[in-house]
């Protein structure tokens, strides 16, 4: 926070001291048809990222960059010094929206920066930006970040090269139908103001790009180093993403009957010494590992020694090695725990892959998947039916086996951590963290049935058969609690949507506060009524009032909304009289909004409300904290 608070006074000092150059009431200070010096073309292209696609994106404008011979930076917007943006002349921003209309993890820090108010209102003057959003339309707030940082740049004098885009998740053909045709008009701006200088053309499609970074494998008897990434020796810090620590499985106990559809577990890590505390609310990042017979099919597949150690070095000069890999590092370190084989393939993955395709038909096929006209087909092949990178590999036998490794961190992306919510207070559980997840199963159109990699890998792991260890570290939820020990809290949570007002509610009687009332659904009462006896104890103490939608118990289904409706008088009156905050956490398809349309009819019969009153009413709550929620899709 010091740095950025230096970073902050430096970036006002220098803004005042261009004097007049830069009019704060002109933002658009500086012309975008006026061609730009030839030794300015360098873009930086900054991105916010949760699940990837937004890097993926950037780097997509990166490459195509380079093909126009620019000097480029592609960068998470939280690795980027922030004091430098006043200096920049080019950038190109890509950033998602998470949650309820918040910035994902890799730009929180720049997010604050970026809003302090006392930044000079003419200070990015110089600057000419784009904004590139990717976002769901089912979300309330689409591409709210986006947009507010695009209007917020404006505010600070840049200059806009074109109207932000907001790329939907929704669209048959994902957030490309946008993007695609907005990256073609942002070129053509971008060349205005930078042509190409004498005597170079741009770089053709056909010519493959050189890797990240050159692949040198080691002599077979060179020492061993001894580190890796599950090492259980004391932290110097507070866990990290980069410093994750190694905690020990306790338990791991299913919570639904052996005869339900769905397997939910209860499972408890043992994070005694790692210096982690953490609040009812609190969400735990996990990183996961692939299967081990995925990992051998790869390497038997890309014709990989699994034994052999090598180390990486970045081709472009400045350019930083990925911190979460050892060096010297093993090609099995490397897949298992660095490439993810399991997510389903992007288009870029299709595009790189053409280049070391030495087979015409496969060569043809994928070039179209990496076409603009080819995305309905590649929708079809990978999206629809959830397509793993290894299956599609499989699929392209004759281009994998010529796939050079130093390719490998250029086609296939990192495993992503995965976030759960806590389900456990310190109060009650001192150095222990638990999380209730379902595991992840399906089935498309492929024979094999889809399982979620952290879910599946996390269920297989018996602290009865073996010492297991995961590694985890903790940061802030979006959900705060009270503190006002009398004020009451409504807390809705149907399915695993419950884990984290278990915290709250051991958290709570922890500290022996009562007036928590908890509205929890699922489909039977007999087989996926989690922590049904921790809850009824509760009851019977007087320590929580629980209302229960189970809805496939009789004819008519039954969820958490209607119970609010039913009790109604009893919301109110906690809502009204004793200032009671809400709480929803579940899935984000249907269950919110028909949650908020219960909660509106509660303010229209019990408060007298009119519809359009009571929905403000319920903004209002939102606005100031009283009603918060949190939602996965």
């Amino acid at each position: 926070m010091q740095a950025e608070a230096a970073g902050r006074g430096w970036w006002t000092v220098r803004a005042r001291a261009r004097g007049k150059s830069c009019d704060a009431a002109a933002p658009l200070c500086r012309s975008s048809s006026v061609t730009r010096p030839m030794a300015e073309r360098k873009l930086l292209v900054l991105f916010g990222s949760q699940t990837g696609t937004a890097q993926d994106t950037a780097e997509r404008i990166g490459r195509e960059a380079k093909r126009r011979h620019f000097q480029c930076r592609v960068e998470a917007l939280d690795s980027y010094d922030v004091a430098n943006l006043i200096n920049e002349l080019l950038v190109v921003f890509v950033c998602a929206t998470t949650g309820q209309g918040d910035p994902p993890d890799n730009m929180k820090m720049f997010w604050r920066f970026l809003f302090r108010k006392n930044l000079p209102p003419g200070s990015l003057c110089q600057l000419d930006y784009a904004v590139l959003g990717l976002g769901d339309s089912s979300y309330p707030k689409f591409n709210f970040v986006a947009k507010k940082l695009h209007k917020r740049v404006l505010q600070l004098g840049g200059n806009p090269l074109l109207p932000v885009a907001l790329g939907d998740d929704q669209h048959d053909l994902g957030p490309d139908a946008v993007v695609d045709p907005w990256l073609l008009v942002l070129w053509d701006k971008i060349l205005a103001l930078y042509p190409l200088p004498p005597g170079l053309e741009m770089i053709s499609p056909d010519v493959r790009l050189p890797p990240k970074y050159t692949l040198h494998y080691l002599a077979e008897d060179s020492p061993h180093p001894n580190g890796g990434l599950l090492q259980p020796t004391a932290p110097r810090a507070v866990p990290s993403e980069l410093h994750p620590f190694a905690a020990r499985v306790v338990s791991n106990q299913r919570v639904t009957a052996e005869s339900h559809f769905q397997d939910v577990r209860l499972i408890e890590f043992d994070v005694t010494g790692s210096g982690i505390t953490f609040s009812a609310g609190d969400v735990v990042m996990i990183q996961p590992q692939n299967y081990p017979e995925d990992v051998q099919q790869f390497c038997q597949l890309l014709r990989l020694d699994p034994d052999r150690r090598f180390v990486l070095k970045p081709t472009e000069p400045n350019a930083s090695l990925p911190a979460l890999l050892p060096q010297p590092c093993t090609i099995q370190h490397l897949v298992t725990h660095y490439l993810d084989i399991s997510c389903v393939p992007r288009r870029s993955f299709f595009e790189l892959l053409s280049y070391f395709s030495t087979n015409e038909l496969e060569r043809e096929k994928l070039q179209e998947f990496s076409s603009a006209q080819g995305q309905e087909e590649l929708y079809s092949y990978c999206n629809r039916p959830r397509r793993t990178t290894l299956e599609a590999l499989w699929d392209f036998p004759h281009t994998t086996c010529a796939i050079p490794p130093e390719y490998l961190l250029d086609l296939i992306p990192r495993i992503r951590p995965r976030a759960f919510s806590i389900a456990s207070s310190m109060l009650a559980h001192p150095d222990r963290i638990q999380i209730l997840m379902a595991v992840v199963r399906y089935k498309t159109q492929l024979s094999k049935p889809r399982r979620g990699l952290c879910s599946t890998w996390l269920a297989s792991l018996n602290p009865e058969q073996g010492d297991f260890r995961v590694p985890l570290w903790v940061k802030k939820g979006g959900m705060k609690f009270p503190a006002d020990p009398d004020t009451p809290v409504i807390m809705i949570g149907p399915g695993t949507g419950v884990a984290p007002f278990r915290a709250a509610i051991q958290e709570r009687v922890a500290q022996g506060r009562r007036g928590n009332c908890l509205f929890f659904g699922c489909r039977q009462k007999s087989k996926d009524f989690y922590c049904q006896a921790e809850w009824e104890e509760l009851v019977t103490k007087g320590f929580l009032t629980l209302f229960t939608a189970f809805s496939r118990d009789q004819e008519e289904k039954v969820y958490v909304q209607h119970r609010i409706q039913e009790n109604r008088r009893l919301v109110w009156e906690l809502l009204n009289s004793r200032n009671a905050h809400i709480y929803l956490a579940g899935n984000a398809k249907q269950m919110p909004a028909a949650v908020a349309e219960a909660l509106q009819s509660v303010l229209q019969l019990e408060g007298g409300l009119s519809p359009s009153e009571a929905e403000e009413h319920l903004i209002a709550l939102e606005r100031s904290q009283r009603f918060q929620s949190e939602t996965w899709s």
